[in-house]
């Protein structure tokens, strides 16, 4: 059975005075400029050892052979000073599946800087070396302890150290208006700007970086409009949040609601989800030409074979007059189309007026106002199409009734 999300929408730590009172519209979120979440829904896990990327590689949807391999010569020739950005590589998401293919976990893979791309202790140069492959991992905080079972029942005979490091390492979102469009470049353009560095330039590395292990804002990996993302030392404040522009996760929630994104083990079934339903394709989760890995061979199927008949969409509920209701509808409620008569599909996750649900795209945009909550026909759920989806998507079901 499928296990759904719903938060309320109640948030203990508004941001600024445009925030007080904040219950669950997301127009003030789009109006309120970068504000920052600490996501404490999440949690971190650290692989070191020489097998590392190989071991992932065997496991996950993405391609993350770049975090073994070296920078390259024009990253090489950068000489690091107190004041230059540390190079490093771009965070990955992917998702690791049953040998089935359903979904099981989501990961954000980050690689720390080596301590041949900083300075060192002493800042007069850069430090050793790498021994050894050191990877960390945003992981859904829920579901850790059996993350980490099945990630060493794979293990076997790999040279690779898997511990979960969550009361060391928090994970950080930033996100909001006017946030996206400042760069093309992977790492935060603020943060980029600012010096960084082991115990040179204090004032520089704490606005940077916040702490002396080369720790950054990278944008989301999965789409630009979800900011920008990293994890931070738990004893500090990560770089460029202002106090006054903390808020609370459930804002990052909505945020991600409106744009269609489910995140963790709880938003995408675990053992059960499809994840190109889910459109993990489409966020940069899969790679159909990294070679395999549990699970690839129903995506690859899929993705080059089959039509993605359902899909998850933001939804919205409203009534007859088109008012929002907040806390009318709870995770699980089927969605159904009022004019054919059909289940178009189901909410999975709700706050407040938001949701998100897994919708027969033929269904959801087959008529204007012709969806409702089966058993609360004075609910009407509107399905919105997500700015970021490929076109392709949109024609699918258009296709497929054609064909029929």
């Amino acid at each position: 059975m499928h296990r759904f999300r719903r938060l309320s929408p109640h948030f203990p730590k508004p941001i600024s005075h445009a925030f007080r009172g904040f219950s669950a519209h997301q127009t003030r979120l789009d109006n309120a400029g970068p504000v920052a979440s600490l996501l404490t829904s999440r949690a971190v896990v650290r692989f070191r050892g020489p097998d590392t990327v190989k071991f992932l590689q065997g496991l996950l949807t993405k391609d993350v052979r770049s975090f073994g391999e070296p920078l390259g010569e024009e990253a090489a020739s950068v000489v690091p000073t107190p004041n230059l950005p540390a190079v490093s590589t771009p965070p990955v998401y992917a998702a690791m599946l049953t040998p089935q293919g359903r979904f099981l976990f989501d990961f954000f893979v980050y690689g720390p800087a080596r301590p041949d791309q900083r300075l060192d202790e002493s800042g007069s140069g850069p430090g050793a070396g790498p021994d050894e492959v050191e990877v960390y991992a945003d992981v859904d905080g829920s579901v850790v302890d059996e993350l980490l079972e099945t990630l060493r029942k794979y293990r076997l005979r790999s040279k690779v150290d898997i511990e979960s490091v969550a009361e060391a390492f928090s994970c950080w979102q930033r996100y909001g208006s006017n946030l996206t469009d400042k760069s093309s470049s992977a790492e935060e353009p603020e943060a980029s700007s600012v010096g960084w560095g082991g115990a040179v330039d204090q004032s520089g590395a704490s606005a940077s970086r916040g702490n002396g292990l080369g720790w950054q804002w990278h944008k989301d990996p999965r789409l630009d409009c979800l900011g920008f993302r990293g994890i931070f030392p738990s004893n500090s404040i990560p770089p460029l949040v202002e106090a006054d522009k903390e808020t609370d996760e459930n804002n990052f929630l909505l945020w991600r609601l409106g744009k269609g994104v489910a995140e963790g083990s709880t938003e995408i079934p675990k053992g059960e989800a499809m994840p190109l339903e889910y459109n993990l394709a489409g966020l940069n989760a899969i790679s159909f030409d990294k070679g395999c890995y549990v699970g690839q061979e129903l995506i690859a199927r899929t993705h080059h074979r089959g039509v993605i008949r359902k899909r998850v969409l933001p939804l919205k509920f409203v009534d007859n007059d088109g008012n929002e209701l907040e806390q009318k509808v709870s995770p699980g409620s089927e969605v159904m189309n009022a004019t054919s008569g059909k289940k178009a599909g189901t909410v999975t996750t709700a706050l407040g007026c938001h949701g998100l649900g897994l919708l027969r795209l033929e269904e959801a945009f087959r008529g204007l106002g012709s969806l409702v909550i089966q058993g609360q026909e004075d609910v009407k759920v509107q399905a919105i199409r997500p700015e970021w989806w490929p076109s392709e998507w949109f024609m699918e079901p258009q296709q497929q009734s054609a064909a029929a």
